[in-house]
């Protein structure tokens, strides 16, 4: 009899399945898709041995100014006095533990999706040379904003015309010594940065991925395009070139702006255990590079997985909006320490994210590692002596 039944069962199931797939299908079918998604080639992801070897090191990080903070994506220093930016729109500056809003260079409200480009989202900030702070807006362009008086002023308006096209969605910045040159990427021509992820998914070439601006003449050059979902920039100590973040092909590419290779492009690191966001200067002279997701290996990788097949990515987005699409990518946090010629130093893990989620940035500072995040509510610290 029990036979009997598991068939009817098996029977039973098979045709209800049936029965809601098909005009799941149909429907599918017939809603608008956001992205139109291209396929990608990614290699088998490096295997997680050696230095890349999965470990907690990360959870030895303290969570600093919990809930006190919205996103903050990226960190620097004048002295021991820190300054980030939020989600919030704001540019905040923590010193002696005390946080102070100092700019902003949007408006309220701000909390929402639909609000962010009033809002505006300082990415990318670096410090110049006479310690005023350089500021990526996603939505409002590049800017410089004065730490002490919190005046701010614009460099580059993500409304100007820069070889015909706007700026979409400006992300990071890296300024050379003397403060004459800004190199700045510009992720994408079509999406803003509310949806990074139709942007990552979509996995067009679409970003400009590396401009050039001027302060002295106050022109813009557009250096590299083509790339996918550019992002973190960093200038080489020696400031020969800039290395660029291509996040969709978990690579980067270096770009020289001066010496005898001025003005060429090449491969730095491919293939990288995880999806690059920020890039910074580590004081070894290497780099530390933030993941914001993993690709384990072993282990299932779901964006290696999508990579190829554009139908998959059509139907997840007909049916779930973004925010619950990011619920399912593993909370994994992975920092690597590059050498000066791209070769894996070190790795820092929180596999499922416990103490250290979705770091952005790695900012090394007087021992420690500071740990940007563009969605916890904290900033991490990691002392480097005790890893």
């Amino acid at each position: 009899g029990s036979t009997y039944s598991s068939k009817v069962f098996r029977v039973t199931f098979l045709t209800l399945a049936a029965s809601l797939t098909v005009p799941l299908l149909g429907v599918t079918v017939l809603l608008d898709c956001p992205i139109d998604p291209q396929p990608i080639s990614l290699k088998e992801p490096p295997l997680l041995t050696g230095v890349l070897e999965p470990n907690i090191k990360l959870r030895k990080a303290e969570r600093l100014w919990e809930n006190q903070l919205v996103g903050p994506e990226s960190i620097v220093n004048i002295g021991d006095v820190l300054f980030t930016g939020t989600a919030d729109g704001k540019i905040i500056k923590i010193e002696d533990g005390e946080i102070q809003t100092i700019a902003r260079i949007g408006h309220g409200p701000c909390g929402t999706r639909e609000d962010e480009p009033t809002c505006g989202r300082p990415l990318g900030i670096r410090v110049g040379p006479n310690n005023t702070l350089f500021v990526a807006d996603a939505y409002y362009g590049l800017y410089e904003v004065n730490p002490g008086t919190g005046e701010t002023k614009m460099l580059v308006s993500n409304q100007a015309l820069i070889e015909g096209q706007k700026l979409s969605f400006l992300n990071d910045l890296t300024v050379t010594r003397d403060g004459r040159k800004i190199y700045f990427t510009d992720s994408s021509s079509k999406w803003q940065r509310r949806d990074y992820l139709f942007l990552l998914m979509e996995g067009t070439d679409d970003g400009r991925h590396l401009l050039e601006y001027d302060t002295v003449t106050k022109e813009v050059k557009v250096l590299m395009k083509g790339l996918r979902f550019p992002n973190g920039v960093q200038l080489s100590p020696a400031e020969d070139f800039v290395l660029v973040q291509e996040t969709t092909m978990a690579r980067i590419r270096r770009y020289y702006v001066s010496g005898l290779m001025k003005g060429g492009a090449d491969m730095f690191v491919e293939n990288m255990p995880g999806l690059p966001d920020n890039i910074r200067l580590s004081s070894s002279g290497g780099y530390w590079v933030a993941m914001s997701a993993v690709r384990p290996n072993p282990g299932f990788s779901l964006l290696d997985f999508l990579s190829e097949k554009p139908w998959i990515k059509r139907m997840i987005f007909k049916l779930l909006s973004q925010e619950t699409v990011t619920k399912f990518v593993p909370k994994y946090s992975l920092v690597v320490e590059l050498s000066e010629t791209g070769s894996y130093r070190r790795s820092f893990h929180d596999p499922n994210g416990v103490t250290v989620a979705y770091v952005s940035e790695a900012h090394e500072h007087n021992g420690y590692l500071y740990l940007g995040s563009f969605r916890s509510p904290f900033i991490c610290r990691l002392n480097l002596q005790h890893v």
